[in-house]
């Protein structure tokens, strides 16, 4: 592996980790703290405010991008467990399991002595596509009404 792709692997690591402290942090609060709350009173503050609208809808719509990319990428190199990444973005946080998705890649393309061939979606990556489209797109909906 080369330097560069050690200094990336790292620097994703290290978002990821930033990431899971971040989240996590204000997650165990919310949840644990002095008020604590439910999982339908999370969802419900998600639309408190413009702010945590634009906010929601921007990480969804990210997460949207993301998976497109993720997917696309694992497919034309070879990454598994594509699909684990996007379903932990949304149990953990998409800001942890992006960069470590990105690892996984930069790991891969190291391996590559060649050119990767063209991606090659399967139908479970089109069903899972729409699947989270679906599911963006309905919290986002959510979020703005």
């Amino acid at each position: 592996m080369t330097r560069t792709r050690q200094t990336l692997c790292v620097f994703y690591g290290l978002i990821a980790l930033t990431a899971l402290v971040m989240t996590w942090s204000q997650n165990l609060l919310y949840f644990t703290g002095p008020n604590p709350a439910g999982f339908g009173a999370y969802i419900a503050d998600l639309k408190i405010s413009g702010a945590a609208r634009s906010f929601t809808v921007d990480i969804g719509l990210f997460l949207l991008a993301g998976t497109g990319l993720m997917v696309a990428e694992a497919r034309r190199l070879g990454v598994r467990f594509v699909w684990l990444y996007v379903i932990l973005g949304f149990g953990i946080a998409i800001s942890v399991t992006f960069p470590l998705f990105l690892i996984a890649r930069e790991r891969r393309l190291a391996t590559l002595e060649t050119t990767p061939s063209a991606v090659k979606l399967t139908t479970t990556d089109i069903a899972g596509l729409a699947i989270t489209t679906a599911v963006v797109l309905g919290m986002c909906a959510y979020t703005l009404t």
